[in-house]
């Protein structure tokens, strides 16, 4: 089906190019231009993936012209295209858990292991361990913060012994009680962020099962997560020297 497009604004005088098209029907917003050739120039970009054409526009367009909505527009992403961000991060990858369950570690041989009192055998050689080992090898930093209620449920203490896999990936993992994290008043949601400049928030069903990410990327909300990483991460303590607080 055609697009219903709409004509908002050129930079270059009333019908020239470069111009901004807004689609009526999904919002998407179209900017046609002089693309961009030098080779050199195109290699210095950051995410330009195959198929993708860069162009060069004055920003007065993208200032004057680009629609403007008062609300958010949700991005949703399949679990396929979220574990694509792990290989598209270049410095860090950081993670606030705050469930006391999640699906997706009951039906794991290591949770049945760690159940029975044994010592769980961890696969390092799996397509998220290997892709994790490249990045941290390569100097990015991955980390997360869990968030540990008193006393710990049976997945929060599995993955505090899970985070000797994480730890042999060259992840930095510490842990934070909830009274404390209820203290420094620290969000229910449970995200990554990427890079300082995308958060992939993680949606789950109620029976704790991951069924998709919102994709957040507004500056205000990526700054608020960075807080929030921040305050998370000053409180927290390795897992190695994390112990619950007694009940009271």
């Amino acid at each position: 089906m055609a697009r219903r497009l709409r004509f908002n604004g050129t930079g270059s005088g009333e019908g020239g190019c470069p111009a901004v098209h807004e689609d009526l029907d999904s919002g998407e917003v179209i900017v046609h231009g002089q693309p961009l050739t030098d080779p050199e120039d195109v290699g210095r970009l950051r995410h330009l993936s195959e198929g993708e054409v860069a162009i060069v526009v004055p920003r007065d367009l993208l200032v004057d012209w680009t629609p403007k909505d008062k609300t958010r527009h949700v991005r949703i992403i399949d679990l396929d295209a979220f574990g694509k961000l792990f290989e598209n991060f270049e410095h860090t990858a950081w993670r606030l858990e705050t469930r006391r369950r999640y699906a997706s570690d009951d039906i794991s041989d290591t949770y049945d292991q760690f159940l029975r009192g044994e010592r769980p055998v961890w696969d390092l050689d799996t397509p998220w361990a290997r892709a994790i080992k490249a990045k941290t090898a390569g100097g990015a930093i991955v980390g997360r913060v869990r968030i540990v209620d008193t006393p710990p449920t049976d997945g929060q203490r599995y993955l505090t012994a899970h985070a000797e896999k994480n730890q042999a990936l060259g992840e930095d993992i510490r842990n934070l009680s909830r009274t404390h994290a209820e203290a420094l008043q620290l969000p229910l949601e449970d995200f990554w962020l990427f890079d300082s400049r995308l958060v992939a928030l993680l949606r789950f069903d109620g029976d704790d099962n991951l069924v998709d990410v919102e994709l957040i990327t507004e500056p205000s909300e990526i700054v608020r997560y960075a807080r929030v990483r921040d305050a998370a991460w000053h409180q927290a303590v390795p897992y190695q020297e994390f112990t619950a607080e007694p009940s009271e």
